[in-house]
C-alpha cells in the first residue's frame, strides 16, 4: 500500500511540469490574442477618430497634428452640415426606404428559399439557379434596364421604385442566405402541421418564419448597412430634393474641382450617426443571430 501511495505521489511530481507548461501557453496565447485585437480595434477605430478630429478643426486648412483634439472644438462645422443636409429629412427617407426594403426582402426571399427547399423539382433548381447566378451581375451593368423599367412604370423619383430596385437587387443573395439556412432545419415540424390541417400561408407564418429568426435579424442588417450606404439608386433613381438620402446629401458637398474638408467631414460623421447607433443597439441580436446560425 505505500508503494502505491509513493507511486503515485511521483506520477503527480512527474504531471506538474506538464501541467505548468499548459498553464504558462495558455496565458502566452490569451496575451497575444488579446495584442492582435488591441491592434485590429486601432486599425480600425484610427480613422475614424481622426475624420471626428478633424471635422472639429475650424476653417478649411488640415491640422497640423490629426489626432489631437482642437481646443477648443467648433462645433458650427457640424450646424452648417446639419441644415445644408436638412438632416432629419435625409434621415427620415433613408429611415423609409431602408426598413421598407428590409421587411420587403425577407419576406419574398424566405418565401422563395422555402420554396425551393422544401419542393426539391427541376424547375425550381433551375430557379435557385438563375438567383444564384444574380450574384454574379454588377449592379453597373443592370443600372440602364433599370431606369428603363422604372420608366415605363412610372416609379421613377418615387420611394415605391427605390425600394422594389433595392429588393430585386438584393434577392439573390438573400435567397441564396436563407436557402442554406433551411436546408439545415428539419422538416418535421412542417409536416406535422400538414397533417393538423395547416395551410401553406399559416404553415410559413406559424412554423417557417419563427424558425428563420437568426437568419432573418443577420441578413436585416446586412440589408440595412447596404442600402443606408448606397450612392448609386438614390443618384439615378431619385431626383427630387425633398426625397434625398443620407447618401446623396453627403454627394452634394463634393464639388467637381474642389472639396472642403469643413463640409463634408461633418456631413459623413452625420450621416454615419444613425447607423452606428442602431448596430450598438441591434448588436447582441446581430451576434446572437450570427451564433445560431453557426450552430445549425
Amino acid at each position: 500500500m505505500t508503494a502505491l501511495i509513493s507511486r503515485t505521489d511521483t506520477v503527480r511530481q512527474d504531471a506538474r511540469p506538464h501541467i505548468r507548461t499548459r498553464r504558462l501557453r495558455t496565458r502566452v496565447s490569451r496575451v497575444v490574442a488579446s495584442v492582435i485585437l488591441l491592434a485590429f480595434t486601432a486599425v480600425v477605430l484610427t480613422p475614424i477618430w481622426v475624420l471626428v478630429v478633424v471635422s472639429l478643426h475650424h476653417g478649411s486648412a488640415a491640422p497640423e497634428n490629426p489626432f489631437a483634439l482642437p481646443a477648443p472644438p467648433d462645433f458650427q462645422n457640424y450646424v452648417t452640415a446639419f441644415q445644408d443636409m436638412h438632416y432629419l429629412r435625409s434621415v427620415g427617407n433613408t429611415l423609409i426606404i431602408t426598413l421598407a426594403t428590409a421587411v420587403l426582402t425577407v419576406l419574398a426571399a424566405s418565401l422563395a428559399a422555402w420554396a425551393i427547399v422544401r419542393h426539391t423539382r427541376r424547375w425550381t433548381r433551375t430557379v435557385y439557379q438563375i438567383f444564384v447566378s444574380g450574384l454574379t451581375i454588377p449592379i453597373f451593368v443592370v443600372l440602364t434596364p433599370l431606369y428603363d423599367v422604372m420608366q415605363k412604370l412610372h416609379l421613377l423619383d418615387s420611394f415605391v421604385g427605390i425600394v422594389l430596385a433595392y429588393t430585386a437587387t438584393l434577392m439573390p443573395f438573400a435567397v441564396f442566405f436563407f436557402a442554406g439556412f433551411l436546408r439545415t432545419v428539419p422538416p418535421e415540424l412542417e409536416e406535422a402541421a400538414a397533417v393538423d390541417g395547416a395551410g401553406l400561408l399559416r404553415t410559413y407564418w406559424r412554423i417557417v418564419f419563427p424558425l428563420l429568426r437568426p437568419a432573418t435579424a443577420t441578413l436585416a442588417i446586412f440589408v440595412i448597412l447596404q442600402v443606408w450606404n448606397d450612392l448609386i439608386l438614390p443618384l439615378v433613381l431619385l431626383s427630387s430634393d425633398s426625397k434625398q438620402t443620407v447618401t446623396l446629401a453627403v454627394y452634394a458637398t463634393i464639388g467637381t474641382h474642389t472639396m472642403s474638408p469643413e463640409q463634408l467631414l461633418p456631413t459623413l460623421v452625420l450621416g454615419v450617426l444613425p447607423l452606428f447607433i442602431v448596430f450598438l443597439t441591434l448588436q447582441r441580436y446581430v451576434v446572437a443571430g450570427i451564433a445560431a446560425g453557426a450552430g445549425k
